[in-house]
Formats: structure tokens, sequence, C-alpha cells
């Protein structure tokens, strides 16, 4: 840090030590007249242990007229499933400040893949499940040795708290006929429930979820989604050609295709894509 810098005091000068009025010294020279005081800018005043102010820029005004032209860019936000027809990333929001209900019609390759995708993403993942070893290694090695991933029996998970801190993704791998959830809607909570194929609670569920996850189904089945997700007909027909790591997720008024691509960590430990388990 540079020696701060303090303004020199009214009157003085390089030559008071030779001054005429101390005894012993040279009285020929001349005294001093004593310069008057100098204002300092308050600008430019100094502060110790601080140096000078730097310079000022001029000032960026807008007329008030112009407002209505300003734009701020915001990208989509959640979990990356995959890229779109164009290439692009495609975004799950997924944990939002208000309950939301997905249903996901395929493996469950795919919503571990959901769930190592939202546990990078910051959130706590609740998985209710009838079958607990086939999550228990998923469960382990997501987070990086954090407890991330908690795995429970059907009808025994309990609340889990979420908040706008700690989002949670609850997973409900219940079979095609699963219970009703015993956890209470909740913001910053998202419940997705597997089905691995559409049972006679199909329709059900469907009517009931916000955002529906497709992957391949017969034609018997395309034709019930169909009808109760509105799916244009060239939508439908492209449902029992899928492929194993192509997704349809749709609403009542919008549809995209998705390609989902594994990382070579997600594939060591959940292995290559598939529909069926």
């Amino acid at each position: 840090m540079s020696a701060p810098v303090y303004p020199q005091r009214a009157g003085w000068t390089g030559q008071d030590n030779w001054s005429s009025n101390r005894p012993g010294r040279p009285t020929h020279l001349p005294t001093p007249e004593p310069e008057a005081p100098q204002a300092v800018p308050p600008k430019e005043r100094s502060h110790p242990g601080f140096g000078l102010r730097g310079p000022r820029g001029n000032r960026h005004l807008l007329p008030t007229e112009s407002l209505g032209d300003l734009t701020l860019p915001v990208g989509d936000d959640g979990i990356v499933i995959g890229v779109d027809p164009q290439n692009q990333p495609a975004v799950l929001s997924l944990l939002r400040p208000k309950p939301l209900d997905v249903l996901l019609v395929g493996s469950v390759w795919m919503a571990q893949l959901l769930a190592l995708r939202a546990v990078a993403v910051g959130a706590r993942v609740a998985v209710e499940t009838a079958r607990p070893p086939a999550w228990t290694q998923m469960a382990q090695a997501a987070g990086g040795g954090q407890q991330c991933v908690s795995v429970h029996e059907v009808r025994q998970i309990a609340p889990q708290g979420p908040s706008v801190s700690s989002p949670v993704l609850v997973v409900r791998d219940c079979g095609a006929q699963p219970p009703r959830s015993q956890l209470a809607p909740s913001p910053w909570q998202g419940v997705t429930t597997l089905l691995p194929f559409l049972g006679p609670k199909a329709p059900r569920l469907l009517a009931r979820a916000e955002l529906v996850g497709l992957q391949r189904l017969s034609p018997q089945e395309t034709d019930i989604v169909a009808r109760i997700m509105r799916l244009p007909r060239q939508v439908a027909a492209a449902l029992p050609t899928l492929s194993d790591n192509a997704m349809l997720w749709c609403t009542r008024n919008h549809q995209q295709f998705v390609l989902t691509e594994p990382t070579d960590a997600e594939t060591g430990l959940l292995g290559a894509p598939r529909r069926i388990d």
C-alpha cells in the first residue's frame, strides 16, 4: 500500500527550519512571506490510507420513453435432459416454487438419470420404491459421498421438508398401479411417478399430471396417451418407433421430442439407455 498523502498545513514552507526567528541562526536571510491557505476541492481531498479519488466518467442517461425497449435475456433453468431436434439443449424445470406432478412412462434407467441430474443442480432426491436393490448403487454413488439420495419402501417415506434452498425431487417407483402418495403437495417439491407401462390407473394419472414423459409405447398405449394428452396425429405416430434414448415430453398444449445423451460417468453407473428394465 502506498504511503498516505496528507494535505499541507497552511503557511508551511520548506525553509521553516531556517526561519530568522530562531536564535543562533543567520539573520540576513529574508523572512518568507506566509502563503495564503489554498482551498482543496472536496473531490480531490485525500483520505489517509486510501489516496486520492480516481477519475469519474460521465453518467449514461436513458430517456424514459426508451425503457420499454430494454430486454433482459434469461435462459431456461432446470435439468438438462438431452437435446431437441434442432440439437439445442432441452431443459426440464422439475423444481419450482409450487408443487409439480410429473408422470414418466419408461424405464428405471431414465428415472435414475433424472435423479442424478437433479442432484447435480443441488436438489435432494427421495425414492419411494418397491425394488430398493435397483436404486441402492445409484443412491450410494450420487453426490460424491454426500447423502443426496435416500431410498424408502412403499408407504414408508416421511415428509422431506423442501425449501427454496433445499428443493426435493421425489421419485415414486411403485409399479404399474402405484398407491396414492402419502406426501402432501409442497412448494419446491417435484413428484415424478414412474410407470413401466400403462396399467389400469394410467388414465387417471395421465389426466392429473402436469408434465408427461414417454419412452417407446405400444400402439395400444399410444392410443390412450394420444386421447388424454391431445397429441397431434404425427406426434402420436412416432411413439411406437422411438429409440431407447429418445423421449417425448408433453403437456396438453406442447410436445417436444428429446434425445437423451448420457455422459461417460452416467453410462458407467447406469449402463446404456434402455426402455425395458
